[in-house]
């Protein structure tokens, strides 16, 4: 039997099981940066409004390290330069994707059940890779379709997509490796998206460098992020590059499929610390326990909100200056407030990614509870003197801190960059507000994923549908010019603009009892259900 045997069965397998998750964030980030091109002809319509806005982005430290240099003004340029951050989050998805189906399979048992049939050693690896691979094309297309239908240079639209593409095959193969490496999928994550972490700071250091003139601006050339971006769309469209991710893809496609035969199934290649022959009493709760699950994962989701809040404070300083450099922002943003405008505005915008982010945390951190139960280490702990709501509540209370924590960490962090940046610490507190004040729409999602582990388990991975759905809304629903319905759908369209805005307390209060009935919702029906349903 050779071991790629079963290859294309498990692939189907693969595509049904998500069949609603990868055609939503497919679908979705094609489609992300056509919003950007009819704001940039509405804001920027003839091409010497472009090219003063291009001078300003190419100058500016904040925006490349968002998004990259900026080597051109045509629409297009600006376009691909605009959802420079996209690549990033297709990686992310790409790596998480991979390692979904394969270490989380081996460590639910799953892997070892499907291996018992006549499937190959390697099968699930490979299913895996192509399952990703392809949805990475699909992006590819969607995006180089949607661009054409603009009005911009078919060529470019296809380097355009395929620069998302190459960002994701990459990922995929660093998805593939970190899958061998660990026992955990946790720790395998955590591996990868520390590469991930690490790419993208080559490439802004190396961006960084090159716009001053200095040395390091060959570190872009170890980032694959930083390869995806060398495309250069609509500029020169530089087709050579794909050979550097499509190499680096297959390298580690191979190499993923060399560590998998050198470890058992269910294990991990790096040695695991042995833990004590007995519990310390400090684990004698479901309480300890849970905090003995979660305190890594929080600690690495409070060290990136840390991370991110002095990024998205230190770049606070030059959107302000970009008013000193274009006089028709100068004559917009005088009406409101000149630069302390443009700079609250700023934060409202990055403060509402963080809220985004942190509910991402808030779902995983509930998603737990579905873990502990799929594979079977709940219905040990509950046949204790354990009940299923203290359980449950022992996992939850990290869905509802965690955010409050790593937001106000993400805040305290911005606000103090900018105002050390500035001189002026006054800022400080208005920034962590602003962090703070996402808290009621996180909570919204997190009890989402709450009311679905608990009345339709099997559907619980749909929490992250309605992440992507926010996610979407937020960032092109305006720009798509999207009807205020639809728009409220997202909890985040209710939360108060802040800093400079004004607070309205009941919207908020609305958000937090929505967030309270479908935790009670969902907490009924796990006490009522069986457990574990597979």
């Amino acid at each position: 039997m050779s071991t790629l045997t079963g290859t294309w069965t498990l692939l189907r397998l693969i595509l049904r099981r998500d069949r609603l998750l990868m055609p939503l964030w497919v679908v979705f980030l094609g489609l992300v940066p056509l919003a950007y091109a009819p704001s940039f002809r509405d804001l920027f319509p003839t091409d010497a409004a472009r090219a003063q806005y291009a001078a300003a982005g190419a100058n500016n430290a904040g925006f490349v390290a968002l998004y990259g240099r900026l080597d051109g003004s045509s629409l297009g340029e600006l376009v691909a330069w605009r959802a420079g951050f996209v690549p990033v989050m297709i990686a992310l998805i790409s790596l998480l994707v991979v390692i979904r189906h394969t270490r989380v399979e081996e460590e639910t048992g799953r892997r070892e059940l499907v291996g018992s049939t006549v499937v190959g050693r390697h099968a699930g690896l490979a299913a895996a890779l192509i399952a990703t691979l392809a949805a990475n094309l699909l992006v590819a297309v969607v995006l180089a379709l949607g661009t054409s239908g603009e009005g911009l240079p078919v060529a470019g639209s296809w380097a355009f997509g395929l620069e998302f593409a190459a960002a994701g095959w990459a990922f995929a193969g660093v998805g593939a490796v970190a899958a061998q490496l660990t026992r955990g999928a946790g720790g395998a994550r955590g591996i990868a998206i520390g590469v991930l972490g690490a790419a993208y700071v080559l490439r802004v250091v190396g961006d960084l460098s090159g716009m001053g003139g200095g040395g390091l601006s060959w570190l872009t050339w170890l980032s694959p992020i930083g390869w995806a971006q060398r495309l250069h769309p609509y500029s020169g469209d530089q087709w050579w590059v794909l050979a550097l991710p499509a190499a680096c893809t297959s390298a580690l496609a191979v190499l993923a499929v060399a560590l998998s035969g050198r470890r058992d199934v269910g294990g991990g290649l790096l040695p695991e610390r042995t833990g004590p022959a007995t519990a310390a009493p400090s684990l004698r709760s479901p309480s300890a326990l849970a905090w003995r699950l979660h305190r890594g994962l929080l600690a690495g989701w409070i060290a990136g909100f840390l991370a991110l809040g002095v990024v998205f404070g230190g770049v606070a300083k030059s959107t302000g200056d970009l008013l000193d450099e274009n006089p028709n922002l100068q004559q917009v943003f005088a009406r409101l407030g000149g630069k302390a405008a443009i700079v609250d505005s700023y934060f409202a915008a990055v403060m509402g990614i963080l809220g985004l982010v942190a509910a991402g945390y808030a779902i995983q951190a509930t998603m737990r509870l579905r873990a502990e139960e799929t594979s079977l280490r709940a219905e040990p702990l509950l046949t204790t003197g354990v009940g299923r709501l203290r359980w449950a509540g022992s996992h939850l209370v990290f869905s509802v801190l965690g955010p409050a924590l790593a937001l106000a960490v993400g805040g305290l962090a911005a606000g103090l960059t900018h105002g050390l940046n500035t001189g002026d610490l006054g800022q400080v507190p208005r920034v962590w507000a602003a962090a703070l004040a996402q808290l009621p729409a996180v909570w919204v999602l997190a009890a989402v994923a709450v009311a679905l582990v608990g009345l339709v388990p099997r559907l619980a991975p749909a929490a992250w549908g309605a992440l992507a759905a926010c996610l979407l809304l937020g960032l092109v629903g305006a720009a798509l010019q999207l009807s205020h319905w639809l728009l409220d759908v997202s909890p985040f369209t209710h939360i108060p603009r802040l800093p400079g805005g004004t607070v309205r307390t009941a919207p908020l209060l609305w958000l937090v009892a929505l967030a309270v009935a479908l935790g009670v919702a969902g907490l009924v029906g796990l006490r009522r259900r069986d457990i574990p349903v597979g």
